[in-house]
């Protein structure tokens, strides 16, 4: 089991597919509480140079709700991490899969939220 869902794109615009992906998102009831630009903060921290490459923290609140009710810890996992990045003329999201990413956790009652939130992720990206 891959532990992400991801669509590439060739010749696509960075800027503007990340344009795209958070207006997919907030389509399918996502937030976008965190957008974290990881070229910039590299250069900034380490004077090192990377791809373009943007991560960007989405919440379902009233998942997450029903996730935090279901395991008080589940936090550590939220929010939900979609990416976006630049090699060459191919332009990737990828979305964290919350199944796979809750299968070290033991508890049954977070299962069928992980295959909601999942499937949702994946119509975002498939809709792309």
């Amino acid at each position: 089991m891959s532990y992400y869902i991801a669509k590439q794109f060739d010749g696509a615009d960075f800027d503007a597919t990340i344009d795209k992906v958070k207006a997919a998102l907030a389509d399918a009831g996502f937030g976008v509480l965190t957008e974290i630009d990881i070229k910039a903060t590299l250069k900034k921290k380490l004077d090192a140079d990377f791809h373009d490459y943007v991560i960007l923290g989405a919440c379902m609140p009233q998942l997450a709700f029903k996730a935090l009710s279901a395991e008080d810890k589940i936090g550590t996992m939220l929010p939900c991490n979609v990416i976006v990045q630049k090699q060459g003329a191919v332009v990737e999201v990828a979305a964290v899969d919350p199944v796979a990413s809750m299968m070290a956790v033991k508890n049954e009652g977070l299962a069928p939220i992980a295959a909601d939130v999942r499937a949702r992720l994946a119509g975002v990206i498939d809709g792309l």
